[in-house]
């Protein structure tokens, strides 16, 4: 049964570049994508997508997606360089999103409405508020937070821009226009167990873990082949260098390896590379510095999807210890092409890797974090057999729940339990 979709997908593009870069873009692509197998779909989209759109499609042709580009007034974009800006920026699209949406609706008659991005569990959706069609929400989420002894460590501007940043989804969640789209929806899709928690009883029996992070056949590289030394230990590391990533976690943690290891038997080449570019390079390697590494840490700049895919082919273990992240992209990724990973069992990541595909530290304080990542690495270290058991699960289980022709097929079950109709 081809189902009449429309979609709001606020950020949606093939990378993450861009205004509106974050993952969700990628999400939002990927998702529009799968529906495209299935439905006919109208799509709503931030007119800063338009170019970046245009270009994919003359690449990768959707011919059952009709996208209408949505925009605010220019003045109002410079709100985005403060902190929460593209939130509200968001949210104020979605306003003239609706009336879009109503015009469109007029004149197709939709059978679901699904809000795609941004699906964060405390913003509202007018569309799904009051547009008068069945209405699916996510994948999204927003619950999770800085654990309170590692946001200790952080400067008093940081403590206190998280603090606004609860204290502004506990208000938000409590903005009519969210709570009528909460009781309106058929299905709230959430992308981690904190997300899931946080939603109010009376509406749990709605919602699910559905992930927003996937990996389509060509990310499953053929896992790296070439002769390695048998001394070398290559643990990498890729993000967005911000406080919040705990790129300093990973660092300190490499310390404890290595001494921990050198007490025993001499250390081979073993290396953490650390990938990404943002405001705490310098820092971090100052910490590099002071604590001796500069033989065994190094920094590469951001680089290409497909150039990450085969940095992280080309190593042994992936080490994300990042303290607040609904999704994971890298993750994901660092699974398809094989490899074992090494997180904190919070938020996406938490959700991600299970016990045979990697290992998980639950974070209780900043030291006794970074002792038992550094003993999680030294254990993969020295059992080899295990590191590739491990990176073999993670590929399975990425191709086996993470694939996006997976999720398409979760949704199309999704929309049809909806409508009641049979598969």
């Amino acid at each position: 049964m081809k189902l009449r979709l429309l979609v709001c997908v606020f950020s949606c593009r093939v990378d993450a570049g861009g205004r509106l870069r974050s993952g969700e873009a990628i999400t939002g692509w990927n998702i529009v994508k799968q529906l495209n197998r299935f439905h006919e779909v109208w799509a709503l989209t931030s007119a800063e997508n338009r170019a970046a759109i245009e270009a994919a499609l003359k690449e990768d042709p959707l011919p059952n997606v009709e996208f209408h580009y949505v925009d605010l007034p220019v003045w109002l974009r410079p709100a985005e360089l403060f902190q929460g800006g593209i939130q509200t920026y968001a949210y104020l699209w979605q306003v003239r999103a609706y009336f879009a949406a109503r015009w469109l609706h007029h004149r197709v008659q939709f059978n679901i409405f699904h809000h795609v991005t941004y699906s964060n569990d405390w913003m509202a959706s007018f569309i799904g508020a009051l547009l008068p069609v069945p209405y699916v929400r996510g994948p999204g989420g927003g619950a999770h937070r800085i654990p309170k002894p590692f946001l200790q460590e952080y400067p008093l501007r940081s403590r206190l821009l998280e603090g606004m940043r609860v204290m502004g989804q506990w208000l938000l969640r409590r903005d009519p226009f969210f709570i009528l789209g909460q009781q309106r929806a058929k299905a709230l899709l959430l992308v981690n167990r904190e997300a899931l928690q946080a939603i109010p009883r009376k509406w749990q029996h709605k919602a699910q873990l559905f992930p927003m992070n996937g990996v389509s056949s060509g990310d499953f590289l053929a896992p790296e082949t070439e002769e390695v030394p048998s001394g070398r230990f290559r643990v990498l590391s890729a993000g967005r260098l911000i406080r919040i990533k705990g790129f300093d976690l990973a660092i300190r943690a490499f310390k404890t390896f290595v001494e921990r290891s050198t007490v025993t038997e001499p250390l081979g080449e073993a290396e953490l590379v650390i990938i990404g570019d943002g405001p705490e390079r310098c820092r971090l390697e100052a910490l590099v510095r002071q604590l001796g590494l500069e033989n065994h840490v190094r920094f590469q700049r951001w680089m290409s999807r497909g150039d990450l895919l085969r940095a992280m082919s080309s190593c042994d273990v992936f080490l994300f210890p990042s303290l607040r992240d609904g999704g994971g992209a890298v993750v994901v990724e660092a699974m398809a092409v094989g490899k074992p990973v090494i997180c904190l069992d919070l938020a996406g990541p938490g959700m991600h890797v299970t016990s045979e595909c990697g290992i998980k530290v639950s974070p209780q304080s900043v030291e006794q974090a970074v002792r038992e990542i550094g003993a999680a690495l030294d254990h993969l270290y020295r059992d080899r057999d295990l590191c590739h058991r491990m990176g073999a699960a993670a590929r399975e289980r990425a191709q086996r729940v993470y694939h996006w022709d997976r999720l398409g097929d979760r949704l199309q079950e999704i929309y049809l339990k909806i409508l009641c109709v049979p598969p």
